[in-house]
């Protein structure tokens, strides 16, 4: 289950995506999620999956190995594709399936919704996989600066934001481990009606639980034996810095979303 499931990762790389600052990574992923649910045509939909596939291929990992862990996604991507065919009634119908009429309005939605649904995951993983979560906590905190006027506790925003990314992975590795121990004593996810399969699962929440609770408690301790009292008065060691390279790809990301906007219908 780990070895399948990125999201929240991190991938050591010297690409160009990788040396980006995280103020402008975070920024152009937050501009390119807006820009998807703008999408009205295929030609802008086509603009946004190729500049999304730009990146992967920017970042040198290895593509395979992103659509590999975007695999426990491709299930809710397909799922709901189907709901839009069997919900929607919109247009003509284009054929039957056991006496079920399915709609090109439905056919387009389903699509639509789902290359979103695909491309937000994707754009999103990217972010992680090439930004470590204390250059995102500096990135967050950097963006949200100006809050402070205000009290706003934006040191421990970002501080809890990383600190969810950076657990992801590993509470991902402890359910993997507890549900082949479980397996190991005869407890079977898989078979069987839902009702016991639910029963199943009891015995594998209880233990993930018990272990998160204990490394948030565990890593609680290991802030105060640090001396960690919050963001004020802190200094960094690493201070954030446009370069030219990130105005330059910050300018193409630009075009692009102009070229985008004008392909709006």
């Amino acid at each position: 289950m780990s070895s399948s499931f990125i999201i929240g990762q991190y991938v050591p790389g010297q690409s160009v995506v990788h040396r980006l600052d995280p103020r402008m990574k975070i920024v152009m992923v937050f501009l390119f999620i807006i820009f998807i649910f703008l999408a009205n045509s295929w030609l802008g939909y086509m603009v946004l999956t190729l500049f999304a596939l730009l990146s992967v291929v920017t970042t040198k990992i290895a593509p395979s190995y992103v659509m590999k862990g975007l695999k426990p996604v491709w299930f809710l991507i397909i799922f709901t594709f189907i709901l839009h065919l069997i919900v929607t009634k919109e247009g003509q119908v284009l054929f039957s399936i056991w006496n079920f009429d399915v709609y090109s309005g439905a056919l387009w939605k389903g699509l639509e919704i789902s290359l979103r649904f695909f491309l937000l995951i994707l754009m999103t993983t990217l972010l992680t996989l090439t930004t470590t979560p204390i250059s995102i906590t500096d990135a967050i905190e950097s963006l949200f600066q100006p809050l402070n006027k205000v009290r706003f506790p934006v040191h421990e925003l970002a501080l809890m934001m990383s600190i969810s990314l950076r657990f992801i992975p590993t509470l991902m590795q402890e359910t993997d481990k507890i549900s082949k121990a479980q397996a190991s004593r005869g407890v079977d996810f898989r078979t069987g009606p839902v009702k016991e399969r639910l029963k199943a699962v009891v015995p594998l929440l209880v233990p993930l639980f018990v272990s998160a609770f204990k490394r948030a408690e565990e890593l609680a301790m290991a802030m105060e034996a640090r001396g960690y009292k919050g963001g004020e008065g802190r200094t960094k060691f690493r201070e954030l810095k446009l370069k030219n390279a990130d105005i330059w790809i910050f300018i193409f990301f630009t075009a692009v979303l102009i070229l985008f906007w004008m392909l709006r219908t």
